[in-house]
């Protein structure tokens, strides 16, 4: 089969005939006065990517919504996005400088003026890609955006990653028996257009199940499994300090300094929901933990509030009755709008995945919930200073796993000044991790029976 065209070339143009030129120079003087709107082009503000081994984004942000159309062509694979309203410019140009050589997906991107008002993008691929092309509305300190999200055609199995990470621990024979029994009940986050891994399409028998047998001393015989969440990530840099602190760096910078510690442990091991900074939508995040069959989940957060002396740590369950305060509903209003401002493309993940945001969340994992929130909160409390003594509630849209106690953690008021300056230090990033390892052991300590499948 030949290769296809070179899909940057402009477009040619026929002639016009002499008849057709006459009439629309007849029209000049009717059309002159909207003429210069009309053919305004749009300005592009800023362009970002963000690689990731999940998937790349690209972000083009610009002064007005644009339509655009994609498709894509094989040997070799490439994706095309036609922009209207765009005529070529150093902004968009600068695109091509913003493709890294290690990015997972995309190896170069041509831009050229493909027919007069639209840009065509040709991005050179590294593998088959499932891409989604759609924009958003302005929200917060954005304007338009046009968002491509370039996923791999296989969907990446989180227990996967659980198992290359433990490729050289003691335990990883106990998570590849884990992996290779998963229900399939938790689907593996994916996309339109993505298939599933052949290990999520594979169920053994019922015969191939083996029920684990009970270690001596009633000793676990897999470890406890604890997905860390560090809030925010890509698009979505949460809040920001005055120094230019943004929340997103510091709790995934604590998230990692928490996993050294629980994977340290004997019988504990931890999963990352995002590695790096990237934009991972709430109901994924989710999915993720049920799906590596987490028995805690713990979502890391740094506070901001309208006015700087606020400060304090603060643990925080699921409410099934509404907030505890209007400051507890304001602020989970603000966490649940992370879709928002990550940009998320809400007609692209399926049904399955979506159902997890539903009110499944249980009474019993609630109240486990809130046993280990205030196990963490009385060790935080020991290395810093604590903004209320008790579990706070609200309804947290990350938090509605309706099978695994979750807690979200606010290690401290980005906004305050001189807690910005303590977050942004490795000492106080380990006193923080090492508090919650402290409150998590003591709640597994306390409640062995607790952890899903003790």
């Amino acid at each position: 089969m030949a290769d296809a065209p070179d899909p940057i070339a402009p477009m040619n143009t026929a002639p016009v005939p002499l008849r057709r030129k006459l009439i629309a120079g007849g029209c000049t003087l009717l059309l002159l006065p909207v003429i210069p709107r009309l053919a305004r082009a749009a300005t592009i503000l800023a362009v970002r990517t963000w690689p990731a081994d999940e998937y790349t984004r690209v972000t083009l942000e610009m002064d007005t919504e644009l339509k655009a159309e994609q498709f894509m062509l094989d040997n070799p694979h490439r994706l095309v996005v036609d922009i209207e309203g765009l005529q070529m410019d150093a902004a968009i140009s600068n695109l091509v400088s913003k493709i890294k050589p290690n990015d997972p997906y995309i190896s170069t991107v041509r831009v050229g003026q493909n027919r007069p008002n639209v840009v065509r993008l040709v991005f050179d691929l590294k593998q088959d890609v499932a891409p989604q092309v759609f924009t958003l509305k302005p929200i917060g300190e954005y304007k338009y955006r046009l968002v491509l999200d370039l996923y791999p055609k296989v969907a990446q199995d989180p227990l996967m990653a659980l198992l290359k990470d433990a490729q050289n621990d003691p335990l990883a024979g106990i998570l590849e028996s884990l992996a290779q029994n998963s229900p399939s009940e938790a689907p593996i986050p994916s996309v339109e257009g993505q298939k599933l891994p052949p290990l999520a399409q594979q169920k053994p028998p019922p015969a191939e199940v083996v029920p684990p047998k009970p270690a001596p001393g009633g000793r676990r015989d897999r470890p406890i499994l604890i997905a860390l969440d560090p809030g925010h990530g890509g698009e979505d840099p949460g809040a920001i300090g005055k120094r230019g602190t943004r929340e997103k760096d510091i709790v995934l910078q604590i998230a990692q300094r928490l996993k050294k510690l629980i994977d340290a442990q004997p019988n504990m091991r931890a999963y990352l929901t995002r590695d790096r900074d990237y934009f991972v939508p709430l109901n994924v995040r989710v999915q993720k933990a049920r799906r590596v069959q987490a028995d805690l989940f713990i979502s890391i957060h740094a506070d901001a509030w309208i006015k700087p002396s606020a400060r304090g740590s603060s643990v925080w369950a699921l409410s099934e009755n509404g907030a505890t305060s209007s400051a507890a509903r304001w602020l989970a209003k603000k966490e649940n709008d992370a879709d928002l401002i990550g940009g998320v493309n809400l007609g692209s993940h399926n049904a399955q995945v979506a159902k997890v945001l539903l009110d499944l969340s249980t009474g019993a994992q609630i109240n486990d919930s809130i046993k280990v929130g205030s196990q963490v909160l009385q060790e935080i409390g020991k290395i810093n200073r604590l903004h209320k003594n008790r579990i706070e509630r609200a309804g947290f849209a990350v938090l509605k796993a309706p099978d695994i106690p979750s807690i979200l953690i606010e290690t401290a008021f980005i906004s305050n000044p001189e807690e910005e300056s303590l977050l942004r230090t490795p000492a106080h990033q380990q006193k923080i991790a090492a508090a919650v390892l402290g409150g998590v052991r003591d709640y597994f300590a306390a409640n062995p029976a607790l952890a899903r499948r003790a």
